[in-house]
């Protein structure tokens, strides 16, 4: 049976995002009444700048005043598109407490404050849904906390940063230095005007930090999660990495100890082989790779910002809390029974890709693999090249902990021989 009182919706913010969710209510009306099970209606509208002209919304809708808005009572859902941490935190948690469930796409507060935020969510007896603050229109917060559910995640490891990855792209198509790509990152609207956010790895750590927390059942915040920028990344770099038979991404990567004892989180560049499924991932787009037990290997792909596929991530989730208004039940909250320990970055295995730049003369090769040895760090290949007395030693080591290879490349630094480093990056996905 169909219910006639209508649910109402604020929203905070009427940006990009907040602009299309509006729109879509409008002209998604009838499709969203079948849905939910009930008409949803847009009952206000919190913005910065009331005398913008908003196409499509009836400007009686629109204040300033977003405090007496999630204040009103009569509010069913919340709808935060506003971003950052305050007044995104205040305003969350006045709303449970006035009534209303949370549908947000704030990233950086949910890495900062999720459990806080879960916490006031229980306490009220709401809603908190959050699946466009990781990879816009992608699937992946409810099949992580829902279809997943009854399956043990040992590792997450995706591109969920579209503006790193089309910069990354470019280099790699067009040999484009950093600079340039970045550049035309900017004329294309891919990029801010201040990108360091997105190219420094802090958008992608807090989606890491999110995703680690859902899977592992553990809390993780944005202050456990290892972070690298991009910005050193080199044509030399990529150059090395084809030869390897891989390309370079920005890759976030959550996974579990092989002894199930502890979990890491880690946002870097890294070479992956061009066979694996992520080196496909072009331009703008995100994709996420889950391993699980049960169900094995995972891959979740598409636009990963945008209005537009942001606002349909907004809108599922919407359609989903108006549904539990409606039967008087929460969905799924934060699960961090696990309370497994977050590991530091030292404690992380992998591979790794020197580039030493060394003398060129007979012993240098000895000396650096001596040094390698003591540290425990196994060799797998190098590659020398030489030329009027300079040289350059390539090395890709075996798998290796963090702090084993950080103790080796210090001693390195120590040889007479070895000029500088030119490059270290981790080789992942093997």
């Amino acid at each position: 049976m169909m219910r006639t009182r209508p649910l109402k919706v604020a929203l905070l913010g009427c940006g990009v995002v907040g602009s299309e969710v509006a729109r879509i209510m409008t002209t998604h009306a009838d499709d969203l009444t079948a849905r939910i099970g009930a008409p949803v209606e847009l009952a206000g509208v919190a913005v910065r700048r009331p005398d913008r002209v908003r196409e499509g919304i009836d400007p009686a809708l629109v204040t300033t005043d977003a405090t007496a808005l999630v204040k009103r009572g009569d509010i069913d859902v919340v709808v935060e598109v506003i971003g950052g941490i305050e007044p995104a935190r205040t305003l969350i948690t006045t709303a449970f407490e006035h009534g209303a469930s949370v549908v947000s796409a704030n990233k950086a507060l949910l890495a900062q404050d999720g459990a806080a935020l879960h916490a006031a969510a229980d306490e009220h007896g709401k809603d908190l849904y959050y699946e466009a603050a990781v990879a816009g229109a992608i699937p992946l917060i409810r099949p992580l906390r829902e279809s997943l559910a009854g399956d043990k995640i040992n590792r997450v490891m995706g591109i969920v940063n579209g503006t790193t990855n089309f910069i990354l792209d470019k280099m790699d198509s067009t040999g484009a230095g950093y600079q340039e790509a970045l550049d035309e990152a900017t004329a294309l609207g891919y990029a801010e005007a201040d990108p360091t956010a997105d190219v420094e790895g802090f958008d992608a750590a807090a989606k890491a930090a999110i995703l680690a927390g859902i899977s592992f059942h553990t809390r993780v915040r944005l202050d456990d999660v290892y972070r690298e920028g991009m910005t050193e990344v080199t044509a030399a770099d990529f150059a090395s990495a084809k030869e390897m038979g891989c390309t370079i991404k920005l890759l976030a990567i959550c996974e579990r100890a092989a002894d199930g004892a502890s979990v890491t989180a880690r946002v870097h560049p890294a070479m992956i082989p061009l066979s694996h499924p992520l080196a496909s991932v072009r331009g703008a787009y995100n994709a996420v790779f889950v391993e699980s037990d049960a169900a094995g290997q995972l891959m979740f792909y598409g636009p990963g910002a945008g209005g537009s596929p942001t606002a349909s991530a907004v809108l599922g989730d919407l359609v989903a809390v108006c549904r539990n208004r409606i039967g008087d039940a929460t969905g799924p909250g934060e699960s961090a029974y696990a309370a497994l320990p977050v590991s530091p970055m030292g404690d992380v295995v992998t591979r790794y890709h020197i580039s030493l730049d060394v003398a060129d003369k007979p012993g240098v090769l000895a000396q650096v693999a001596t040094v390698f040895a003591e540290h425990g760090v196994s060799i797998d290949t190098v590659r020398q090249q030489g030329k009027d007395g300079e040289a350059s030693l390539v090395v890709v080591t075996h798998r290796a902990s963090d702090a084993a290879l950080t103790g080796t490349v210090e001693a390195l630094r120590k040889l007479d021989t070895v000029r500088g480093v030119a490059s270290i990056m981790r080789v992942e996905g093997e």
